[in-house]
């Protein structure tokens, strides 16, 4: 049994999703010392239950299913068969430490290893949107509907089980405890060592928004993009000794031309509304506003340099950042940064562009509906 009806995904969060948000009652609770209303846990939970169970039940044809399903397959069972099988793998070793490990508690059923994978993932992101999102749906409805959920809970596992780890540390970032956070971000490397990009980044983040270390990512950006050719070159240089040594290569090969400006400009809105809204963002000096603020900078910058390199592979460092300034800044701007009848329309057409956005994405681009 496979789930490919994916307006099932939409029609969730639209139906279910505003139920809940409309007739269960939220609850005051403190966060970074102010009180705030925020989804119970239970609601939160439920409704993200239904996208695990799919990435549970999803078919072979669609992006790296149908190779991690066979890698599991073929991995060993027993865990005294797992330092011999250790031996034959060159990379991210945590990843199969992690698949042999539970190999050996649900036996041969991918089904089982996908579900709880996605658990991971999606936990990880509830509990953090919950806590920490002026409005959890909306959170969730940008991830679902901005077609991230697609990208990585049925797609790039890896490195989203990467991604949620470093998440779920969010608390630590906040509190600059940075030696505990750290330890995390190297767990997350072992499964996917673009994750040591988040060791320079939570030093990057920190600060008032729009402070200087976002402006010199800016320029940092621009100037990769007007010199990109000797940017390449330098990155082919620097890997050459590393599981990415073949990368810049592998991109020209491939013909990868670079991550879509329609979807560079989608996870470019935070940024763009932090312009619009500089004044409101700096007198609420609210610690995961700005945190999230900037983060939205880096993002943008590494999306628009992924639109001039490579959307496989520089294009896939953007969620590293986009988990935070799309699901959470975002929702935190439509409500704040605008009058009451402005943000309503805002929140219309952010709830509109984003479903066109999700048929343009698995229509035209990937071709699933």
């Amino acid at each position: 049994m496979s789930i490919t009806n994916y307006w099932f995904q939409l029609i969730w969060i639209l139906t279910a999703g505003i139920i809940l948000t409309r007739f269960l009652p939220k609850k005051q609770e403190i966060v970074m010392g102010r009180i705030e209303e925020r989804w119970q846990m239970a609601p939160a939970v439920l409704l993200v239950i239904p996208y695990i169970i799919a990435a549970a039940l999803r078919s072979d044809n669609f992006g790296d299913t149908y190779a991690y399903r066979r890698v599991f397959s073929e991995a060993p069972n027993r865990l005294a068969e797992l330092p011999f099988y250790l031996q034959g793998i060159k990379k991210d070793k945590g990843f199969s430490v992690f698949m042999v490990v539970l190999k050996s508690f649900i036996g041969n059923s991918s089904v089982c290893f996908f579900l709880i994978i996605a658990a991971i993932q999606m936990l990880c992101m509830a509990f953090i949107y919950r806590k920490y999102s002026e409005n959890y749906w909306m959170s969730i409805f940008i991830f679902v509907a901005g077609t991230d959920y697609m990208s990585w809970c049925q797609n790039g596992i890896r490195q989203f089980l990467a991604i949620a780890i470093i998440m779920a540390g969010f608390p630590l970032l906040l509190k600059r405890k940075y030696v505990s956070l750290t330890v995390i971000i190297l767990l997350g490397a072992t499964f996917h060592a673009s994750a040591l990009l988040m060791v320079p980044i939570i030093f990057i983040v920190q600060g008032k928004a729009w402070n200087k270390k976002s402006v010199l990512c800016i320029l940092g950006c621009i100037l990769i993009l007007i010199f990109v050719n000797r940017f390449t070159d330098g990155m082919n240089d620097a890997l050459s000794n590393t599981q990415y040594s073949n990368m810049v290569t592998d991109w020209k090969e491939w013909e990868d031309n670079g991550t879509n400006p329609i979807r560079v400009f989608v996870y470019s809105i935070p940024m763009i509304f932090s312009v619009v809204g500089r004044r409101q963002i700096k007198e609420a000096d609210n610690p995961v506003v700005n945190i999230m603020t900037n983060f939205s900078i880096l993002t943008s910058g590494i999306a628009v340099v992924s639109m001039k390199t490579s959307g496989i592979f520089i294009g896939r460092l953007i969620s590293y950042g986009s988990v935070y300034s799309a699901s959470i800044l975002l929702p935190w701007e439509m409500e704040n940064i605008f009058t009451e009848n402005s943000a309503k329309i805002i929140k219309s057409a952010a709830v509109l562009g984003y479903i066109g956005f999700f048929y343009y994405q698995m229509h035209f681009i990937w071709g699933l509906i």
